[in-house]
């Protein structure tokens, strides 16, 4: 019966540290999750500014990835 105890106790403490390297990783995907959000903000954030400070290059350029977009696309 000792045997089947030291087994059971065993089995939990794996199933713990395997619960926890879990939660461990839950939380870091989620702070990398929230870090991207910010860096995806902030990004969107700068080419709103160099938009609205930039309209007309901002305009060539949008222009031009759409040709080449085009281009890309159609296979020629």
């Amino acid at each position: 019966m000792e045997t089947i105890d030291k087994a059971s106790h065993t089995a939990h403490e794996v199933v713990d540290k395997i619960a926890s390297a879990g939660n461990q990783a839950a939380d870091a995907l989620g702070e990398k999750s929230e870090q991207l959000k910010n860096a995806e903000q902030h990004l969107v954030d700068n080419c709103r500014g160099y938009i609205q400070d930039n309209p007309i290059t901002s305009l060539g350029i949008a222009v031009a990835a759409g040709f080449l977009l085009s281009r890309l696309v159609s296979g020629r």
